[in-house]
């Protein structure tokens, strides 16, 4: 996966899960499970940055 592909899954999601914690709250289910997807795309976009700069 690109990095640029990689950054637009990113923001994607991230608009998703703020528009999930402002409707549903920041604790709902939903809310929390796009946190957790976010998390993941950010680490491996980190990894990915990582490999680039080494």
């Amino acid at each position: 996966m690109k990095n640029e592909d990689l950054f637009i899954q990113i923001e994607n999601l991230r608009n998703k899960m703020v528009r999930a914690g402002l409707s549903k709250g920041f604790t709902s289910a939903e809310t929390v499970t796009l946190s957790e997807r976010l998390d993941k795309l950010i680490n491996l976009q980190m990894g990915l940055l990582t490999n680039i700069s080494a």
